[in-house]
């Protein structure tokens, strides 16, 4: 196990060494030189790591290659732990950057406990109460677009309404049967710290399209 990590540090640091340098000197020089079989190894590594940061706004090369460097002489002045709540913490604000700014959009309304919605169609119909039960159609997504799930096309869903995230309990009981809102939900009102499973990341804003199509069983 030491070996693996110990390799998968190496090809950490030879990523951001090198993006670092071209980030500098952005000539052919710079191109890094894959002689041996640890070289190729360790350079796959930074390419994978860079798949993965790929969308990252806001990096600054010099640090990550100030935090590789530091970690592997044992001077790391995060622990793995904290490292990555900062980096959880930072995914937060991407999400409240962004809801920050499309709060000045026109037809978005914020309403007290920071959930944000835009009528589409008003509906005409009965509104839900906290304990009923609704029939929906919805469309789930990260800020950067990405559909998670969706109902759309297929069979609506039923539920009982408090038995959701916060954000739906909170915004559903605002639209009226034959309605469709779009609502912008803060980390807080929807997964929180944790997230689900494997599609939403912790502290992640999400945004729902939903119909309403009955109140009641």
């Amino acid at each position: 196990m030491k070996r693996f990590f110990s390799k998968l540090i190496i090809g950490t640091f030879a990523f951001t060494a090198l993006v670092l340098t071209q980030s500098c000197n952005n000539t052919t020089e710079t191109t890094a030189k894959l002689n041996t079989k640890a070289d190729s190894l360790s350079y796959s590594y930074g390419v994978m790591m860079a798949r993965s940061i790929a969308n990252e706004e806001g990096l600054n090369p010099e640090m990550i290659a100030a935090g590789v460097r530091e970690t592997m002489n044992e001077a790391g002045q995060l622990s793995v732990t904290d490292a990555g709540k900062v980096i959880s913490m930072g995914k937060a604000q991407v999400g409240i950057d962004f809801l920050a700014e499309n709060a000045t959009k026109e037809g978005v309304i914020t309403t007290a406990s920071g959930l944000q919605y835009k009528v589409i169609e008003e509906g005409s119909g009965a509104s839900p109460l906290a304990s009923e039960e609704v029939t929906v159609h919805y469309k789930g997504s990260l800020i950067n677009g990405e559909v998670f799930d969706s109902s759309m096309g297929g069979e609506p869903i039923s539920f009982p309404l408090n038995g959701v995230i916060k954000g739906w309990t909170e915004g559903l009981q605002l639209m009226k049967e034959g309605g469709k809102t779009t609502f912008y939900i803060p980390y807080e009102l929807a997964y929180g710290e944790r997230g689900a499973g494997q599609v939403i990341p912790p502290y992640a804003a999400l945004i729902f399209e939903v119909e309403l199509i009955k109140v009641g069983k």
